[in-house]
């Protein structure tokens, strides 16, 4: 799945009760009446995106979102299932799973650059939507502080595969047999090129805002990380070369 995402998580509507994040069997002749329910849906699902940033899984209640939405209770339960469903919706829908971007930039086809433009456009193509970005960020940084188990799975099911992603696009551009240690530095190196932005998005606001003002700063941002990015990877493939032999001394 690309993040290229609607800004209504509601196209990914679960079947009614279920807590499931898959998508609900699609009901063409009620497409007009359905959209009151997916509106209200899309209410709940920001507001709690906003308490559970703010307050925590535990500290937020149902009836405090419901009353966020200016929604009932009962909605909860008809579109999430449960107060850990709607955390779960919350937690994946709005910047989706690392994994889900690996066709962006893993096909054997693509070249360095059209991978690495790939994998730094689906990072960072969320900063588009900058108020929603923010209280992701707070959300999955509060999640790491206050583990719900939410953290333990998206390591698992979305970070490492995409980075195993990134691992064999690198082995394959530097022609490596085995992966080493050196080719995980260069990976993680990588990836903090466009983590920063996230994490720093503050400092960033601070010091130079057009960084980051609009989809048009960002497009300009994941260019210039595909730029040093392919820096760092010459420089590592500079260092893998065999030493030049000395040449020999002359005698007296």
């Amino acid at each position: 799945m690309s993040r290229r995402r609607s800004t209504d998580p509601s196209d990914q509507a679960p079947p009614p009760g279920s807590g499931s994040l898959a998508p609900a069997p699609v009901d063409n002749t009620a497409a007009v009446a359905r959209a009151p329910a997916e509106q209200a849906r899309h209410r709940l699902l920001l507001a709690a995106l906003r308490l559970f940033s703010e307050q925590g899984f535990a500290k937020t209640s149902t009836r405090e979102i419901a009353r966020a939405a200016d929604a009932n209770v009962a909605a909860i339960r008809y579109y999430f299932g449960d107060k850990a469903g709607l955390y779960r919706a919350v937690y994946v829908e709005p910047l989706g799973r690392p994994r889900d971007d690996i066709p962006r930039y893993h096909p054997a086809h693509f070249s360095l650059r059209e991978s690495l433009h790939g994998y730094f456009e689906s990072f960072l193509e969320p900063m588009k939507q900058d108020a929603l970005v923010q209280q992701c960020v707070r959300l999955h940084m509060r999640e790491m502080l206050e583990p719900t188990g939410m953290w333990a799975q998206e390591l698992e099911q979305g970070i490492k595969p995409a980075h195993a992603a990134l691992i064999d696009v690198l082995r394959r551009h530097l022609a490596l047999r085995q992966v080493d240690n050196e080719l995980h530095r260069l990976a993680f190196a990588i990836t903090a090129l466009a983590l920063q932005m996230f994490v720093c998005r503050d400092v960033i606001a601070a010091i130079r805002p057009q960084l980051i003002a609009g989809p048009a700063a960002v497009d300009a941002s994941v260019r210039r990380l595909a730029d040093y990015a392919l820096a760092l990877i010459e420089a590592e493939s500079q260092r893998r070369l065999p030493p030049s032999p000395r040449p020999a001394r002359k005698h007296a």
